[in-house]
C-alpha cells in the first residue's frame, strides 16, 4: 500500500463535514428544513423571472427510487442509494461515497404555484422547475366614514 501525504486542510474539511452531518442542521439563514437520513445530495437553487430551479445530484440512483413531494409549503426530495454487494475477489481500498436513505426539504416561498412543479431525471441529475405566480399587488380600499 503506498503512503499518502498528510494534508491538514483536507483533515479539517472532513472533520467539519462529519460534524455538520452529525448535527443535521442547515446553515444559518437557510430556508432549508432540517434534513434527515444517512446523507444529503448537493443541490443548486436558481431563480429566474418566471420560476425557481432546483438541481440535485443523485448519481447511481434510479428515477423510480426518487420521490418528490410538496406538503404545506415544503418541497421534499427523498430516496435511497443502495451499497454494492461484496463480490469475491474484490477488495475495496477506499469507500468515500455515501449510501443509505436521503431526504432534503426546502420551504417554498409564497410566490410559487405548488401545482405547477415539473421534474426530470437524467444522468444522475434531478431537475425541478417551480413556476412562480404573479405577485399580488396590494390594493388600497377607501372606506367611507359616516
Amino acid at each position: 500500500m503506498p503512503l499518502i501525504r498528510w494534508d491538514p486542510s483536507r483533515e479539517i474539511d472532513d472533520m467539519f463535514e462529519r460534524y455538520t452531518k452529525a448535527v443535521g442542521q442547515p446553515r444559518a439563514g437557510s430556508q432549508e428544513v432540517i434534513a434527515t437520513g444517512d446523507w444529503a445530495p448537493r443541490v443548486d437553487i436558481a431563480e429566474t423571472d418566471k420560476a425557481f430551479q432546483i438541481k440535485a445530484e443523485i448519481p447511481d440512483i434510479n428515477k423510480e427510487d426518487v420521490k418528490v413531494t410538496v406538503y404545506n409549503g415544503v418541497l421534499t426530495i427523498q430516496g435511497e442509494r443502495k451499497q454494492e454487494k461484496e463480490e469475491k475477489g474484490k477488495k475495496f481500498h477506499r469507500v468515500e461515497r455515501n449510501y443509505g436513505c436521503f431526504t432534503r426539504s426546502f420551504t417554498l416561498p409564497d410566490n410559487v404555484d405548488e401545482t405547477k412543479i415539473s421534474a426530470s431525471f437524467k444522468d444522475g441529475m434531478l431537475n425541478l422547475q417551480i413556476q412562480k405566480t404573479e405577485e399580488v399587488k396590494p390594493k388600497s380600499i377607501e372606506i367611507k366614514v359616516e
